[in-house]
């Protein structure tokens, strides 16, 4: 284990734990969790910190990742202590290195095809192991989805296993599970769980192969790829292989196991019988420490001792016997918190904002939680509508797809500039979705929203489509007048 100590970032990037981040708020801490999964002592570690040393709070990030801001007054032994309950890597040298994502339901989604916490912890233990890796960009990231329910392939990752059935040859033989390999556009190959490991290696080898030591900021292994190709780059993956890589055709896929609109909120059955996991909304990925302690003793005295967040900046609590749920949402509504999946909160993302980003126009944590309100106030929702905030086009909170995403912007209004934001709708076509109207005063954001979601509800041609999905039926300037006339109307 290497001595720790907190160094200031000499240069713009990712918060860790080692390095002190500055921001407008002050100095960020960012705690990888690998899988997303913190037992019982590490909650506690972590409310603990966040009270001494940050400002009460701690944040849920898209990557299930946690993040303390206003930090200060941290020392080598407490990098330590951190260290010694598994919340920090043992070599400092790769703390860098992005979290290795994996679904928040791995080994209780009852539709799952394999569990992943094992190819998570083994990942985890050979970058601990290896201080060559941080020759690595720090957005280096590898994902895990064991193909069920809860799938988190929408999320931005370098690399992807995603678990599929391949139907076999004869009906009498059960079907075969693999990971599918997702490396830029290459998506043909079929690995067995047990070459991840591998082939995650082979693959940074290469790209420290071909990355200048010599620069500060690392080139990242999603440019190699647009630079020199996928074709190559698995060829030279290749010769650090022991087995074949490059021969490998996808067969017939069994595409029968990912239902529609499954929602990671609320309470659901896990795989274990009489067991359920029940999923609890953050707002905007935003926990007090207290509450933290208070789900942490939840979670020991009801489930298995563990909490699992996930990149929708929310989190689980795992093997509730059912006969307790009842006593569990009570708890929950006593914090001040809630679990229902059609609660506006619950699908409603934001990244930090101008007050503690200086790339962010608006703030954006402060207008989103405005919005909540406003909504709250005036409409119901039977299906969850996911909003997404970004004060600037890098998107920070969420990189998945968004039902509807407001951009901010700077917006000049009688000789006055005012924050605004430009709303996109649907799927990502384009950076953002398909844009829809430009430059919304803040004044006008939450009838504008709470329009779009009225007519929604009454022109949709099933109960259960999604907003998204309503939107895409439509050419833009079809949507923007059926918005705006039955707008007038109502």
């Amino acid at each position: 284990m290497s001595c720790p100590t907190l160094q200031l970032a000499t240069l713009p990037v990712c918060p860790g734990l080692f390095y002190a981040t500055p921001a407008r708020d002050g100095i960020i801490s960012r705690i990888r969790i690998p899988g997303g999964i913190i037992n019982n002592e590490q909650g506690r570690a972590i409310a603990e910190f966040s009270e001494r040393f940050g400002e009460g709070y701690v944040h849920v990030t898209n990557r299930a990742n946690l993040q303390i801001r206003k930090i200060q007054g941290i020392t080598s032994e407490v990098l330590t202590t951190l260290q010694k309950v598994g919340l920090a890597a043992t070599l400092t040298e790769v703390d860098h290195l992005r979290n290795i994502m994996a679904s928040p339901t791995a080994g209780i989604d009852s539709l799952e095809l394999i569990d992943t916490r094992p190819l998570v912890k083994e990942l985890d233990a050979y970058i601990s192991g290896h201080p060559e890796l941080k020759g690595l960009s720090p957005k280096f990231s590898v994902a895990f989805d064991g193909g069920g329910a809860v799938s988190i392939c929408e999320q931005k990752n370098e690399i992807i296993f995603r678990a599929i059935a391949v139907s076999a040859d004869c009906a009498a033989v059960e079907r075969n599970i693999y990971f599918q390999l997702i490396l830029g556009d290459a998506t043909n190959i079929l690995l067995q769980p047990e070459e991840c490991l591998s082939v995650v290696v082979a693959i940074a080898q290469v790209c420290l192969d071909n990355l200048d030591q010599t620069l500060a900021r690392k080139l990242r292994l999603k440019h190699l790829l647009q630079d020199k190709g996928v074709e190559w780059y698995l060829q030279q993956a290749q010769s650090y292989l022991p087995f074949s890589l490059l021969k490998r055709l996808k067969p017939t896929l069994d595409k029968s196991i990912n239902p529609k609109n499954y929602n990671h909120l609320g309470v659901h059955p896990q795989q274990q019988p009489g067991l359920s996991y029940i999923g609890i909304v953050l707002p905007l990925g935003q926990l007090l420490s207290k509450q933290l302690q208070s789900l942490t003793d939840l979670a020991q005295n009801y489930g298995s001792g563990t909490l699992r967040l996930t990149p929708w900046q929310n989190l689980l609590i795992s093997d509730i016997p059912n006969s307790c749920i009842p006593y569990v949402k009570d708890e929950i509504e006593r914090l001040g918190l809630h679990y229902q999946a059609n609660q506006i909160q619950g699908s409603l993302v934001a990244c930090t904002g101008k007050t503690g980003c200086a790339s962010s126009a608006t703030d954006t944590k402060g207008q989103a939680l405005a919005l909540a309100e406003y909504l709250k106030k005036h409409i119901t929702l039977d299906v969850p509508v996911k909003i997404h905030f970004s004060g600037c086009p890098k998107s920070c909170a969420y990189h998945g797809r968004s039902d509807i995403t407001l951009l901010g912007t700077l917006i000049e209004k009688d000789k006055t500039l005012v924050e605004g934001y430009h709303i996109y709708v649907g799927d990502k076509e384009q950076a953002f979705g398909r844009e829809l109207y430009t430059n919304v005063s803040i004044a006008e954001v939450p009838h504008q929203i709470l329009q779009m979601l009225q007519v929604y509800q009454i022109k949709r041609a099933e109960l259960d489509e999604s907003f998204g999905e309503f939107t895409n039926r439509y050419a833009m300037q079809e949507l923007r007048q059926l918005f705006d006339e039955e707008g007038s109307n109502r």
